[in-house]
């Protein structure tokens, strides 16, 4: 470690004694502080040594502390925190200790409390963090005032049940009719993905003031019954009589038995809930659920809107699962009363039955937002490029104009339409001293580096994502955005890195966007056992961001993400003797693993990147299933696959790998020449390997 960098540590934090910092203190091994600490005090004009040693002591004292209080914070020890929050006191992280101890305690403590930890860190995110969780709080306990004189000082602006509690306290306070809220309102609950009580409190006042109709509710619960979340579905239908809640848990429960029942026909509130059956059922069995809603006597008894829901529930449902009935089920449904989702997967099941037609009239019919998504946007391109008539061919280059480019899957596919394959584009002018300086003095940006270097990572990739693009409105300008990437990268927080500046739109940094850390080991690792170099890089770029130990929810570990097994089994199966699994986050052993089961999974799909990026995700006995049926262009499978994660996961991998390529050949590159066409495995081809996990 250099002396400018124990100079700089030393000026940025303005700590006391020798001005050597607690960052220092946690980066820096305890056996070099003795001699660090010299210099410190020779550049600086600090205490004698043994001052500085004591600082280092302290900071070590510090740190443990943290990580005690991130266990308590878990925990909700509120007595525990306030015994370890003294020893965090003059450290650069006492912003989140405090945070910490007054959050686990929050439901009790005084608005006088709060209000001195918020003055006490004002302009810090987890002020802004801790508000956040108090507006939250006041919604509950509706109080208004309150809530507002908050609010107005809340810059993240993020949460939607903040959004519905600042408009109904707008509302019960007389700042706002019902009408001014209602559309707000009615789209942000629509959204939802929980049953979180604020907008649901907010729509049942307006459900009661007549500002939305009670349409609105039954919407909410089609979608919690479709997604399989019976919480939403009970708690909207509450909102209109709670009387009506047990009839929608059984009807959820056991919807053919529900529908069977012949009291069903007679019962007040029947179409409704008939509805909530029939798409139940069509997540249980798409096929019975298309016999029953053919009867006479639902036909009879439903509104085209939600005969159409129940059959766009049907089609989306038999999509899923690959059927060739899922064309035939939505055409059954008028597609301007779909919901978003459901239209996308009309237009997949569409692609996949090349019925270029629907797909065009059913993008057609899509809201502006969502077909101005570049997925849609392509795919109308390819639909109007299919019709065979002149006028069309140039309304399909406009739109593949209109999104060419290198950000990603479809971005890449319209520009190679045009003629144009990937290229990496120009690099911006690097940060000047003066960017740079500016940007290193950020004292967020300084605490969640430091946070990530001590192991709180989560903590110190959210007060890094607030600086970058919540602490003012808009975010960091590009440059400001450049020299923050820069300084991630230089302190191989990779992910940080990459995330920072792929938020930029004009100055396109792709060294920063697609990095190449571990190169010698990743490339010659690769060619030895025959893979591409840069689809080992795009996986590793989509899997962990090259965070050496990430650890996902469900246990998959180090830069290529292996779950135990997978590195037990393949370990095996390569001859590595002597592998233990805490040896899968050291990195040569992790790429060693990672791209063994790689290449098996790659000769396992007789060569195709996008299957096996697919295994790779989501295990090998998905893929296998799905690409039974017709023989498709990859981008089509791909758009089908019915695992949204896995389905992006592959675009991003490819769309990586492209990129990558270019990167380390120097030449243009086509996306497309690394999809071709996926179809049922060849009777000649070998008999798949079904011992690959």
């Amino acid at each position: 470690m250099g002396l400018v960098h124990v100079r700089r540590w030393a000026l940025a934090w303005g700590n006391t004694v020798a001005g050597v910092t607690t960052e220092a203190a946690a980066i820096l091994p305890s056996r070099r502080w003795a001699a660090l600490a010299c210099v410190a005090v020779a550049l600086l004009g600090a205490p004698p040594l043994w001052a500085a040693s004591d600082t280092a002591a302290r900071a070590a004292a510090a740190e443990r502390a943290l990580t005690e209080m991130r266990a308590a914070f878990q925990k909700g020890e509120a007595s525990r925190l306030a015994s370890l929050l003294p020893q965090v006191q003059g450290h650069p992280l006492e912003p989140l200790a405090a945070y910490w101890a007054l959050r686990v305690r929050l439901d009790v403590a005084s608005a006088d409390d709060i209000r001195l930890f918020l003055t006490r860190w004002r302009g810090t995110y987890w002020e802004d963090r801790l508000r956040n969780d108090w507006l939250l709080l006041l919604g509950a306990r509706r109080d208004w005032p309150t809530l507002l004189q908050e609010v107005a000082a809340f810059r993240m602006n993020d949460d939607a049940e903040v959004r519905c509690y600042t408009a109904l306290a707008r509302l019960e306070t007389g700042l706002v009719a019902p009408g001014d809220i209602a559309a707000e309102v009615r789209d942000t609950w629509l959204a939802q993905r929980a049953a979180a009580p604020g907008c649901a409190a907010a729509a049942g006042r307006l459900i009661q003031a007549g500002a939305l109709t009670p349409d609105v509710a039954w919407q909410r619960a089609r979608l919690g019954v479709e997604a399989g979340r019976l919480a939403i579905a009970t708690q909207a239908v509450g909102l209109l009589n709670p009387e009506w809640v047990p009839l929608v848990e059984r009807a959820y429960q056991s919807p053919q038995r529900y529908l069977d029942d012949k009291v069903t026909a007679l019962r007040h509130r029947t179409k409704e809930i008939v509805t909530l059956a029939l798409i139940r059922l069509a997540t249980q069995d798409p096929s019975a659920a298309a016999e029953e809603a053919a009867h006479l006597r639902w036909r009879a008894q439903l509104t085209a809107e939600e005969r159409a829901w129940i059959w766009g529930a049907i089609g989306k449902r038999a999509a899923l699962r690959l059927s060739d009935d899922a064309v035939r089920h939505f055409a059954r449904a008028d597609d301007a009363l779909l919901p978003d989702d459901w239209r996308a997967w009309k237009v997949r099941a569409a692609l996949r039955a090349g019925d270029w037609a629907t797909v065009r009239r059913t993008i057609e019919h899509m809201g502006d937002k969502q077909r101005q998504d570049p997925t849609w946007t392509y795919w109308l391109a390819r639909a109007l490029h299919a019709s065979g008539r002149p006028e069309d061919a140039a309304a399909a280059r406009e739109a593949y104009a209109r999104i060419a480019g290198s950000a990603g899957f479809y971005e890449k596919l319209a520009a190679e339409a045009l003629g144009q394959p990937f290229t990496l584009p120009p690099a911006p002018p690097p940060p000047t001293p003066a960017e740079r300086a500016a940007i290193r003095a950020n004292a967020g940006l300084q605490r969640a580096l430091l946070a990530i270097e001590l192991g709180l990572r989560s903590e110190g990739v959210r007060e890094w994502q607030y600086e970058i693009a919540l602490h003012t409105p808009g975010g960091l300008s590009e440059r400001e955005l450049l020299a923050a990437a820069e300084w991630a990268c230089e302190r191989a927080v990779w992910d940080r890195c990459i995330n920072t500046s792929s938020r930029t739109r004009d100055a396109i940094d792709m060294a920063q966007r697609f990095p190449t850390p571990l190169r010698e080991l990743v490339v010659r690792r690769a060619r030895e056992i025959g893979l591409d170099p840069a689809y080992v890089y795009g996986l590793i770029r989509q899997e962990s961001r090259f965070v050496s130990d990430a650890r996902s929810h469900v246990g998959a570990s180090g830069l290529m993400q292996v779950m135990p097994a997978t590195a037990r089994w393949t370990a095996r199966k390569i001859g590595l003797n002597g592998f233990e699994p805490s040896q899968i986050t050291d990195p040569e052993v992790n790429v060693q693993i990672g791209t063994a089961y790689l290449k098996l999974a790659l000769d396992d799909f007789e060569g195709s990147m996008a299957m096996a990026a697919a295994a790779y995700n989501a295990g090998p006995g998905r893929p296998r299933q799905w690409r039974q049926g017709p023989e498709l262009e990859a981008a089509v499978w791909i758009e089908n696959i019915p695992f949204d994660e896995t389905r992006d996961y592959v675009k991003r991998v490819l769309s990586n790998t492209t990129v990558y390529a270019a990167i380390l050949t120097g030449q243009p590159q086509r996306l497309s020449s690394r999809l071709g066409r996926i179809g049922p495995r060849l009777a000649t081809a070998r008999a798949p390997d079904t011992d690959l996990p």
